[in-house]
């Protein structure tokens, strides 16, 4: 539950930044990608959408994504996903708890983007 919470909080942060962050919106501007943030079970899954400046997001497990984040599980999931350390999401995937499936340079695009919310 709480790890829904947090896909959906990330959405509505996402979505502010787009309007009010200068820099984040110049980043996402000429950016069509989807990126799904899920669960390995698919039990909690969002998929976000970026289209040249616009978002949306929808909750659900999709295969139309170009990048998937699969976290093992929610708790870890979660935990990582609150951790400000800077490897954080490396190490999940080192440690086996990150699966990417698709262009993993959509997912380093994300990651990125995300740096310029914080």
């Amino acid at each position: 539950m709480k790890f829904s919470l947090l896909l959906f909080a990330l959405y509505i942060l996402i979505k502010w930044s787009a309007k009010t962050n200068s820099k984040f919106k110049r980043y996402i501007r000429k950016s069509k990608v989807r990126i799904l943030i899920k669960t390995a079970n698919g039990k909690y899954a969002r998929l976000y959408i970026f289209n040249k400046g616009k978002i949306s997001s929808r909750a659900g497990n999709t295969n139309e994504y170009d990048v998937a984040l699969i976290w093992k599980n929610a708790n870890v999931g979660f935990k990582c996903m609150q951790n400000k350390e800077k490897d954080a999401s490396f190490n999940a995937a080192a440690n086996g708890n990150l699966i990417i499936d698709g262009m993993s340079v959509y997912a380093q695009w994300f990651e990125n983007g995300m740096k310029l919310i914080n």
